[in-house]
C-alpha cells in the first residue's frame, strides 16, 4: 500500500513538471473542468435549496390542504361577474357533504387602514378566519392567545397580529390588551404571532391582521362572501377524489351548467410544486448540457497536452521500456497524469461553486445547501474525463519502441 502511494506521488510530481512546460494549454484545459464542475455543483446546490424552501412553504400552509379560490367568470369579451363569489355557506356545505374532509377554513380578506395612537398603516391586509385556522396552518404565538369559539360565536372585536404589524405599530411596547383601529372600529389585540416569512403566493405572512370571521363579515364588510376556503383532507391518498367532489358540489351550488366556465378553482398544492419542479428540471437539464460541453472541451484540451507530453518524453519512455518497465506501468503513469489535471480542475470548480452558491443564496434569500450528490457526480465526471483523455496518449506511449528511440 505504501509503495502504491509513493508511486502515485512520484507520478504526480512528474505530471507537474511536464505540465509546467505547457502552462497556457494546461490552464485552458483546467478551466474547462472548472467550468463543468462549477455548473454541476451550483445547479445541484440551488436546485436542492429551492426544493427545500418549497417544502418549507408547503409546511407553512398546512398538511393535506386543498384551496378553493374565487375566479373571475367571463360572460363575454368585456363582461364578467364579481370575483368574490364564494360564500360561508359553500364552506359549510363542503364540510357537511364531501367525504374525506377533516376541516374547512373559510377565509375573507381585504385591506384596511390601521391605526394605533399616532402610528397609521394606510393599507394592511385583514383576514377573517375561524378558530381552527391557526392550528391547521401551523401558526404559533409569541404572546397572548388565539381566537376561541366564544369570539367566533359572539363576533367579538379581537385581533391576532403578525410580527411585523406588532413591530410597526407598537415597537418595544407590549401589544397584548391594547386597542387598534381597523378603519374606525376599535379592536383589542389578544395575540401576536411568531415570524414565518413569505408564503408560496409571495404574501408576507408577518404583515397580516387576523380577526374572527364572523366579526369580519358582520362588522367590517356586512357580507357573506369570502375569498378562499382552505380544506384539510383526512388522507393524502384521498386528495384527488375530494378535489373532484368539491368541484361537482360547487358547480351545483353555483348553478354552473355543463360546458360553462367555473367561477372558482380547486387547487392542490402539489400542482403548484409540480410546476416548480418542472421549471427546476429545465434548469438542471441546461446546467447538465453546459457541464457536458465543458467536460468535452476540457477532455480535448487534456488530450492534446498529453499527446505533446508523450512526444516530448519519447526518450524517457524508451529508456524506461529498455530497463524493464512494463506497458501497464507506462499506461498507469499517463492515466495518473491526465486524471490529476482533471481532478485539479474539479477541486477549483468545487471551491468556486460553493462561493457562487453562497452568493446566490444571499441575494435570492434561499437556504444555503451543499448537494453531496452534485459533488460526487461532478468529481466522478471529472475523473472519467481525465481517464478518457489519457487513454489515447497512453496507447501512443506504449507503442514507442526502445530500440528506435535509443538509436537517435
Amino acid at each position: 500500500m505504501i509503495a502504491f502511494i509513493r508511486n502515485i506521488i512520484l507520478n504526480i510530481k512528474i505530471s507537474i513538471e511536464s505540465f509546467s512546460n505547457f502552462k497556457l494549454r494546461t490552464a485552458l484545459a483546467v478551466f474547462g473542468v472548472v467550468l463543468g464542475t462549477l455548473s454541476l455543483i451550483t445547479v445541484a446546490n440551488v436546485s436542492d435549496a429551492l426544493s427545500f424552501k418549497t417544502e418549507q412553504e408547503i409546511a407553512k400552509l398546512g398538511k393535506n390542504l386543498l384551496i378553493v379560490k374565487s375566479d373571475i367568470r367571463h360572460f363575454g369579451p368585456r363582461v364578467f361577474s364579481d370575483s368574490a363569489n364564494l360564500t360561508i355557506w359553500d364552506a359549510i356545505a363542503i364540510k357537511d357533504f364531501v367525504q374525506g374532509v377533516q376541516v374547512t377554513l373559510p377565509v375573507a380578506n381585504k385591506t384596511f387602514p390601521v391605526r394605533y395612537k399616532d402610528v397609521v398603516l394606510k393599507s394592511s391586509l385583514v383576514m377573517g378566519v375561524n378558530q381552527h385556522f391557526f392550528n391547521v396552518r401551523g401558526l404559533h404565538l409569541s404572546e397572548g392567545s388565539f381566537f376561541t369559539k366564544k369570539e367566533i360565536d359572539n363576533s367579538l372585536k379581537t385581533v391576532v397580529i403578525g410580527s411585523k404589524v406588532a413591530d410597526t405599530l407598537f415597537g418595544t411596547e407590549n401589544p397584548i390588551g391594547k386597542y387598534i383601529y381597523l378603519y374606525r372600529a376599535p379592536f383589542i389585540v389578544i395575540g401576536t404571532l411568531e415570524s414565518i416569512g413569505v408564503d408560496l403566493a409571495n404574501v408576507d405572512q408577518d404583515n397580516i391582521i387576523y380577526v374572527p370571521l364572523t366579526t369580519y363579515l358582520r362588522r367590517l364588510v356586512n357580507d357573506i362572501k369570502i375569498n378562499l376556503i382552505y380544506i384539510q383532507v383526512v388522507d393524502n391518498k384521498a386528495m384527488p377524489s375530494v378535489q373532484q367532489s368539491i368541484e361537482k358540489l360547487l358547480q351545483i351550488r353555483h348553478k354552473i351548467k355543463k360546458g360553462l366556465e367555473n367561477d372558482f378553482s380547486v387547487v392542490d398544492l402539489k400542482d403548484v410544486t409540480s410546476l416548480q419542479t418542472q421549471a427546476m428540471t429545465i434548469v438542471k437539464t441546461l446546467g447538465l448540457i453546459t457541464s457536458c460541453l465543458s467536460f468535452v472541451i476540457s477532455s480535448i484540451g487534456i488530450l492534446s497536452i498529453m499527446v505533446l507530453i508523450v512526444n516530448e518524453r519519447k526518450v524517457e519512455i524508451g529508456i524506461r521500456r529498455a530497463v524493464g518497465s512494463r506497458k501497464r506501468d507506462i499506461v498507469w503513469q499517463f492515466l495518473t497524469e491526465s486524471s490529476f489535471i482533471s481532478l485539479l480542475g474539479a477541486i477549483a470548480g468545487l471551491i468556486v461553486g460553493i462561493l457562487l452558491t453562497a452568493i446566490i443564496s444571499k441575494l435570492a434569500s434561499i437556504p444555503f445547501i451543499i448537494s453531496m450528490q452534485g459533488i460526487i457526480v461532478a468529481f466522478f465526471a471529472s475523473l472519467i474525463t481525465g481517464i478518457l483523455s489519457g487513454i489515447y496518449p497512453s496507447k501512443k506511449a506504449i507503442e514507442i519502441q526502445p530500440v528506435q528511440v535509443l538509436k537517435k
